[in-house]
């Protein structure tokens, strides 16, 4: 199979994401970035809610 120029970077897109929880997310394709976002943004309101129950009932 001859080489075609581009034909690695093409393969080789990898998608970046990072905020202000300095979230770094490196993968192949958006479907997988979206994933993980998801997953970050779930165990980050899970903290912010174990956080604020006890604001609410130690203070």
């Amino acid at each position: 199979m001859p080489h075609v120029k581009g034909q690695g970077r093409r393969r080789s897109c990898v998608r970046k994401a990072k905020g202000k929880m300095k979230l770094f997310i490196r993968t192949i394709g958006i479907n997988r970035a979206k994933v993980k976002i998801g997953m970050a943004n779930i165990a980050y309101n899970m903290l912010r809610y174990v956080f604020d129950e006890g604001r609410r009932s130690g203070a």
